[in-house]
């Protein structure tokens, strides 16, 4: 699905989270920056994946890693799902769907018979200088630090 592999340069992308705050690739150069795109917010899966994240935020942070939260929801949608399970990290509300085509997420996907495009849950982690180190597709939600901080 995704075009993007690992030694690409990360999209630059910008966008606003869910308080209206803009994020840009160029802000978290010297860090390592893991965005993960996921479907909808508040979904079980989407939660499982995010809460692993959360218990787990600590040790992104003494690895000196930052994380990114991406959907296609609307910042009120991104704000209740980030409060309601107290995530310490921002969620892209990125509505115009910018950032999702950028990473080439966005695409046609299969769920019960139906055919239809949306965004293919994946995770991407990049380098403190803009590089992509790993794409990961086949995200694990209820182990998805453990695929990242390995």
């Amino acid at each position: 699905m995704t075009t993007l592999k690992k030694g690409d340069k990360a999209p630059d992308f910008s966008a606003l989270d869910q308080d209206g705050q803009a994020h840009q690739l160029a802000d978290y150069a010297g860090k390592k920056l893991v965005v993960f795109f996921y479907p909808k917010a508040s979904t079980p899966g989407c939660t499982a994946e995010a809460c692993d994240l959360r218990d787990n935020f600590e040790r992104f942070q003494a690895n000196n890693y930052a994380l990114l939260g991406v959907s296609a929801d609307s910042a009120k949608a991104q704000a209740k799902f980030k409060d309601k399970y107290e995530f310490p990290f921002p969620l892209l509300a990125d509505e115009d769907k910018s950032v999702i085509q950028a990473f080439g997420v966005w695409g046609p996907k299969k769920f019960m018979g139906k055919e239809y495009d949306g965004i293919h849950r994946t995770t991407f982690v990049i380098d403190e200088n803009g590089i992509i180190d790993e794409v990961i597709e086949k995200v694990k939600t209820k182990e998805h630090a453990a695929q990242i901080l390995k």
